[in-house]
């Protein structure tokens, strides 16, 4: 898809809202008749004050056993009572009980689930423990145990049976967690400033929602099969009217009318099977619209690093780094250091170069500036100062505070690093909230003027976009939009031109001088194009290993290299390498003229 869109262009989809889905739903047979199998069965049953011919405990002896008629269109019961009305009434509290089972299972298991997987660590391992132990109690034996110590009422058990079914969504949420929290979109929430606790509800927990439907269908349907199973073992409270006491009652009189059976098993097949289905096909409604590229991940988390001691000399006031080392823990216990003494500054209105082959260090050194080192990474020692401020060793809500505000990240790859789930308007609005404390109008009009800032056309009609439906030179600029959103002091690009053509390149390059020259943004550029440092960078420091080899202005470092590896670089670029002669088959070369 171009950069650019004709006028007129309609917009987009915005994705799947509440009235889409539904219409959706309704659309899909398996759907809409699971759909309106559920919303007859739940009407009724709320409705059952008006659509009962009697109480479900008025009885007459001398009706017992009688058939259908007009007055009561199921018969009655042995103790004459009308059936209809113990279906609707018994609907109430089987239905209830299950709701309030799979109440306290999500209440439990799914918040429990959500943050053991995102942070991992001693409070999953805590949570777990217990959940296994859970886990091992066999269900029945404990609601059975349950009925003897509490008594016997419906709720109660269905509270101890909701503690039960909590382990089932814990492990399954925690699952899906552990997959999505290096997700590069996640680091770019928590640069934008965004707490944990947003990070997880936004960005999280819509990753788990469809297997979370499907669950919460299983669920219900195993809390309406166990209580109807107590009721129907005699254990429940048997003044009560529910489908499982009802069952209990057919089975005591199987041989003088079979038929009552039918009915309340009747109820609660359609029931649980109306639930599965359902489940199902909202599920697939709600991923059918995502047809999501590939995503890429960094095995992450944040890690607390010792706090160094600060360094001596003149330091930048904006961004000061002085013997940074970064390491990494070994699965045998030892530590392998990957960045070694670096030394850097950035001062305000200056563009930094940090140049280097692939694996040099240099998106490590931009990583330890922002606070998000991969899991098991560490500053071990050295100075980072930010604005002024020491963040070697800083913890995580502090940093916090500083990202977004003073120093915010453009990543490379933009399509990976935007959430495919929402909208662009909704993913640059959401720091806008979360960290300025603009209202929901205001930070959609500062999204459009954001586009707009980054040369962006039809910024309306772009908000409403997802990712997939923007090229890569558009993302790139939406990555840029979202730093500056809160107007940041220090910019870290981190090679902000990969993967794009040359023209989109140097619109790109030429929007970053345009917001360093009228905002006096520090930007340190994280690069390995030579081309690119020349083009836009003030100053340039050049890593090899780990470490910085040569230090300088861009003048000097291409001109007048001193280090042999920055020559060696240098002298890898052909741009003044002599043309080749044109490609000819192996034939042609060996036959003379």
């Amino acid at each position: 898809m171009s950069d650019n869109l004709p006028a007129g262009t309609a917009a987009a989809p915005a994705g799947p809202r509440p009235h889409a889905v539904l219409r959706r739903l309704v659309r899909n047979p398996l759907g809409a008749v699971s759909l309106a199998i559920l919303v007859i069965l739940v009407a009724a049953v709320l409705l059952a004050p008006l659509l009962a011919p009697q109480a479900p405990g008025t009885s007459a002896l001398r009706d017992a056993f009688a058939g259908p008629s007009g007055a009561h269109p199921l018969g009655m019961d042995s103790a004459g009572r009308d059936i209809l009305s113990r279906i609707l009434y018994g609907g109430r509290n089987t239905l209830g009980g299950a709701l309030i089972a799979l109440g306290v299972a999500l209440a439990a298991g799914v918040p429990s689930g959500l943050f053991a997987g995102y942070y991992a660590g001693r409070f999953d391992a805590v949570v777990s423990w217990f959940v296994n132990l859970v886990m091992a109690l066999p269900a029945m034996v404990v609601l059975l145990a349950s009925r003897a110590i509490l008594g016997p009422k419906v709720w109660v058990l269905m509270i101890v049976l909701g503690v039960l079914a909590a382990p089932s969504f814990f492990r399954l949420v925690r699952g899906i967690v552990a997959n999505v929290r290096g997700e590069l979109y996640v680091d770019a929430a928590k640069v934008s400033g965004l707490s944990d606790v947003r990070i997880v509800a936004r960005h999280v927990l819509i990753v788990v929602r469809g297997p979370i439907i499907i669950q919460v269908a299983l669920v219900a349907g195993i809390a309406i099969g166990l209580q109807a199973g107590l009721e129907f073992l005699g254990v429940g409270s048997g003044s009560t009217a529910t489908w499982g006491a009802m069952l209990n009652e057919a089975f005591q009189n199987i041989q003088r009318r079979p038929v009552l059976l039918l009915w309340p098993g009747l109820a609660l097949g359609l029931t649980n099977g109306a639930l599965v289905l359902i489940a199902t096909a909202l599920r697939d409604v709600l991923e059918s619209h995502s047809d999501r590229p590939p995503r890429r991940r960094r095995p992450g988390g944040d890690t607390a690093a010792e706090a160094p001691a600060p360094g001596g000399g003149e330091r930048a006031a904006l961004l000061s780094v002085h013997g940074l080392a970064v390491e990494y823990a070994q699965p045998d216990g030892t530590a392998k250091e990957v960045v070694h003494r670096v030394d850097l500054d950035v001062r305000p209105g200056e563009i930094v170069g940090l140049v280097g082959e692939s694996g040099s260090g240099k998106t490590q050194t931009a990583f330890s500036v922002l606070g998000i080192l991969p899991e098991g990474g560490r500053i071990s020692r050295g100075s980072v100062l930010v604005a002024g401020q020491e963040t070697a060793g800083l913890h995580e809500r502090a940093h916090r505070t500083l990202r977004g505000r003073t120093v915010a990240y453009v990543p490379q790859e933009p399509m990976s690093n935007l959430d495919p789930a929402f909208t662009i308007g909704s993913q640059l609005a959401e720091p806008l909230r979360c960290v300025l404390g603009l209202s929901r109008t205001e930070a959609a009009a500062r999204a459009v003027e954001l586009l707009r800032l980054v040369e962006i056309p039809f910024p309306e009609q772009i908000v409403r976009r997802y990712p997939h439906e923007i090229s890569g030179g558009m993302a790139q600029r939406v990555l840029i939009a979202g730093a500056m959103s809160c107007e940041p002091d220090l910019l870290i690009a981190d090679e902000p031109t990969t993967a794009l053509d040359v023209r989109v390149q140097a619109e790109v390059l030429d929007l970053l001088r345009r917001l360093q020259r009228e905002r006096g943004l520090g930007v340190l550029l994280v690069t390995h194009n030579l081309g690119v440092v020349a083009d836009v960078c003030d100053r340039v420091a050049v890593m090899r290993a780990g470490s910085i080899v040569e230090t300088g202005s861009t003048g000097q470092v291409l001109h007048d290299p001193k280090d042999p590896y920055t020559r060696t670089l240098l002298d890898a670029v052909l741009d003044t390498a002599p043309t080749r002669a044109p490609w000819q088959p192996r034939e042609a070369r060996s036959t003379p003229a």
